[in-house]
């Protein structure tokens, strides 16, 4: 039987319950990690029944995903919300590569949500987290965050994040009672591709023999290290690389990689069949920094014309002023904007002199 409709989809008015929030709790203790029929305590906020959090299985994805665009287009007020992302996939792929860290909640059985924790190394982030509306504010979304938030811990993050909605105080306020602070506005910006690319043709992770892929992933961990300590994008250029879901452009000089971009694009991707999203990219710290960061926007682009891609998309903290500034001046113009919360309000790298792109929805 259906479960009734509850509340009202104001944008303005949701907390995360209401089905597209982030946020958490961090507990002190050491949580193992939860095997694939592990059940977290039942919780019983719900009015329609008992609410039980899992390990996500694979075949959950269907449902989780038609509720991540019921979800996200309901809050958006599209007119037909499972148009949201149409031609993405946030999920699937990353289920995929590493199911850890992704939950389901269901209430007398029925999947009613789901959440993802991620992390680059020594850095975690949080979403999506997605809630059926018919269940919004009755504890849904609360309940995820927890399990999430034990992985963060298990997985030693020194430096935990989210991106939320800057307009909505409920958001922000509750997201405070878990000792996340707001920072500052990240941006996703895109820019067209026309026919005035300038031709660029960088190197790719996926021309490299398959002899040479260990110590071009030690120099990228070597890189992003430096941009933050631990920071570690070697699985997300090893999924990207394995599913076929875009290319890690690599950018060197006098023999030193100075940058690279994590791209996504194509039907089933984060990217989808026209843009080419940029889920991280980043600058080897330095002088030399904002040459070859537009370089890196340049094989960007470039990259996107030779795909017959129709545009890059990829996000940036203004924090990060002098990246920013660097992007508007290169014809990138912001589509989204969102707020960047930070567990005990540290800086991690979004400061001013790093060149760095990235996106934690």
């Amino acid at each position: 039987m259906p479960l009734p409709p509850s509340g009202n989809f104001s944008k303005s008015t949701h907390a995360p319950d209401n089905g597209v929030g982030v946020s958490s709790k961090v507990n002190a203790a050491y949580l193992p990690p939860v095997s694939a029929h592990h059940l977290i305590k039942p919780d019983g906020d719900s009015e329609n029944g008992d609410i039980t959090v899992r390990a996500m299985r694979e075949a959950d994805l269907p449902e989780v995903d038609h509720i991540f665009r019921l979800a996200f287009g309901t809050f958006i007020n599209l007119p037909d919300p499972m148009a949201f992302a149409a031609g993405a996939d946030l999920i699937g792929p990353r289920f995929r590569h590493d199911p850890d860290g992704m939950f389901v909640a269901e209430i007398n059985g029925r999947i009613m949500g789901s959440a993802l924790a991620n992390r680059w190394g020594s850095v975690g982030f949080f979403g999506p987290l997605t809630v059926h509306p018919e269940v919004w504010d009755q504890g849904v979304g609360r309940r995820l965050m927890e399990p999430c938030m034990d992985s963060f811990t298990r997985w030693n993050c020194t430096h935990t994040v989210l991106f939320t909605f800057p307009h909505s105080t409920k958001h922000v306020g509750l997201y405070q009672k878990f000792g996340f602070w707001p920072r500052f506005l990240t941006v996703m910006m895109s820019k067209n591709i026309g026919e005035d690319v300038e031709p660029f043709k960088p190197l790719l992770f996926s021309s490299l023999s398959d002899g040479t892929h260990a110590g071009m992933l030690r120099e990228c961990l070597e890189l992003t290290s430096k941009v933050y300590p631990g920071l570690d994008l070697t699985q997300e250029i090893i999924n990207v690389h394995r599913q076929q879901l875009g290319e890690t452009i690599l950018l060197h000089s006098t023999g030193v990689l100075e940058a690279i971009a994590i791209c996504q694009f194509g039907l089933g991707t984060e990217g989808g069949p026209d843009t080419c999203y940029v889920k991280f990219a980043a600058v080897r710290p330095g002088a030399t920094a904002p040459a070859h960061f537009e370089q890196l926007l340049n094989a960007c682009e470039s990259l996107a014309a030779q795909r017959g891609l129709n545009r890059v998309f990829a996000g940036v903290s203004t924090a990060r002023h002098e990246a920013y500034r660097q992007m508007i001046d290169h014809g990138y113009r912001n589509e989204v904007q969102g707020l960047g919360m930070a567990l005990d309000n540290t800086e991690g790298y979004s400061r001013p002199g790093l060149f760095v792109l990235d996106d934690w929805r």
